[in-house]
């Protein structure tokens, strides 16, 4: 098994192995594991195939290496593309996004698509036309989502990194589970349309699991792209800003706090409390931060409004396309009172709740004046098990009935739906809002051999400074990349 992606690149490059002979064993690897873990739901093994045999390696960075695509956007012209729902079980994808084009041009050969949470709404994965993805090292818990199925792919070995997105910690959530890394990059970093240009306002990102920093600062590198045509185009990253060997002592400022007042276990704890000697060792300046910048309650309860009211815009381009309307039965319950609650937001709300995400983003430009990072738990708790955030009947009873309440009333149904979940993953949604870069790295693991993940916040347009110091730790040999 090769370290990681370039390794496997460099191997295919100096005729060590040939990119068919790396595509099968991942093939192989795929078959003999998929059916323990569920994390891949469709796969093209012929064509990628074809392609290896056909590889002209050039100065492709990648050239070679096999990878699967999250299931939800990431689409490639001619592929099935469910985003985990019954409504697309059987969609493929007339045009491939312009993130998948990428990655193909940068020698990537795709195998298939992974799983996912029906349309990404959860931070487990567990659709119902899919089935649940299972943690590599615990089979009795979910692998996280919503990139769930990328992750166990990664940390089973199936391939050396995937197709990740992240509208709320869908990268940074299963690479804590998992023991991977994590990286949500900037917003307006990574290519995006031809299909979406605002992935949820801006707050879902496209990127990928890993298990080397290398492999994560030469993908950033590789794949950022500036698109003028876009919402929110970002300066790339110059080499020198990402490859430069010194940096001058940072300040980071570290919680152990939830931002919404949530429980934190003493071992996510601990993971952040061990990793602040070795950051001081570094030359490094750490302070304790007495409150978080922003109003973390107040800040998800905007995000769920922009989660409904993006719900609602989904499902009508989908009822127009289909000639019907939809009903409870075509999509799962959760999905349904979101979809139900879009409907009676009115603009002037919606319009208020970004004017709100653009004085969120002013006041951490403002925070990260005085801080270079903001260094957190990613998560609150290991990866659950399997049903441990199902939904009580009554609750379960009323999502059913969502447009016999008000507005009001449905964004308190809401909140109470996700709020089990919400509790072990709070640290993770303030980036989606601000657009700030933020890792995971696999810095700890209880004695039970469970992966937690420790986070990294930077400024926007920043995350030299996240790989940075993830590249010093693991040098260290800090970083605990659960890849069986």
């Amino acid at each position: 098994m090769y370290q990681d992606a370039i390794a496997m690149a460099e191997a295919i490059r100096n005729g060590v192995v040939t990119a068919e002979e790396c595509v099968r064993a991942s093939i192989e690897k795929i078959e003999a594991l998929n059916p323990h873990l569920n994390a891949v739901v469709s796969t093209q093994y012929e064509q990628a195939l074809e392609r290896a045999r056909n590889l002209e390696v050039g100065d492709k960075p990648f050239a070679g290496v096999p990878i699967l695509l999250k299931d939800l956007g990431q689409e490639q012209a001619g592929e099935l593309s469910t985003a985990g729902s019954r409504l697309f079980a059987n969609y493929r994808a007339h045009k491939s996004d312009r993130y998948t084009q990428r990655m193909e041009e940068l020698g990537f050969i795709v195998l298939g698509r992974a799983n996912t949470p029906e349309f990404g709404f959860k931070n487990i994965s567990d659709s119902r036309v899919h089935g649940a993805v299972n943690l590599p090292v615990d089979v009795t818990r979910n692998a996280g989502g919503s990139s769930g199925g990328s992750a166990a792919a990664v940390a089973s070995g199936m391939v050396a990194l995937a197709g990740a997105s992240d509208g709320g910690g869908s990268i940074r959530i299963p690479a804590s589970f998992n023991g991977l890394i994590g990286l949500k990059t900037s917003r307006g970093r990574i290519p995006v349309g031809p299909s979406s240009y605002r992935g949820w306002q801006g707050a879902s990102v496209h990127f990928a699991l890993t298990k080397s920093v290398r492999d994560t600062k030469s993908l950033l590198y590789h794949l950022q792209s500036y698109q003028v045509e876009a919402p929110f185009p970002l300066q790339p990253l110059s080499w020198e800003s990402l490859f430069a060997s010194r940096r001058r002592p940072l300040t980071i400022a570290f919680s152990l706090q939830s931002p919404i007042g949530t429980p934190v276990s003493a071992e996510a704890q601990e993971a952040v409390v061990n990793l602040l000697p070795v950051l001081e060792e570094l030359g490094h300046q750490v302070t304790e931060l007495a409150a978080y910048p922003l109003d973390g309650i107040e800040a998800m309860r905007s995000y769920y409004v922009m989660n409904s009211v993006e719900a609602a815009q989904m499902f009508a381009g989908i009822e127009a396309n289909m000639n019907r309307q939809l009903k409870i039965d075509d999509m799962e319950l959760m999905t349904w009172a979101i979809y139900q609650s879009g409907q009676t937001i009115p603009a002037y709300r919606y319009s208020q709740i970004l004017q709100d995400w653009d004085q969120y983003s002013a006041k951490m430009a403002a925070f990260h004046e005085n801080y270079d990072l903001l260094l957190t738990p990613t998560v609150a708790e290991v990866a659950p098990k399997h049903g441990q955030f199902a939904l009580d009947k009554q609750l379960s009873e009323k999502l059913r009935h969502m447009a016999d309440y008000d507005m009001e009333e449905q964004q308190e149904l809401i909140w109470q739906m996700f709020e089990k979940s919400l509790s072990w993953t709070p640290f993770t949604q303030q980036a989606n809002l601000t657009g700030q870069p933020s890792i995971s790295l696999p810095l700890y693991q209880t004695a039970q051999g469970l992966p937690i993940g420790v986070q990294l916040t930077a400024a926007k347009g920043r995350e030299d400074i996240l790989l940075f110091v993830a590249e010093e730790l693991e040098k260290l040999g800090e970083l605990i990349c659960k890849v069986l």
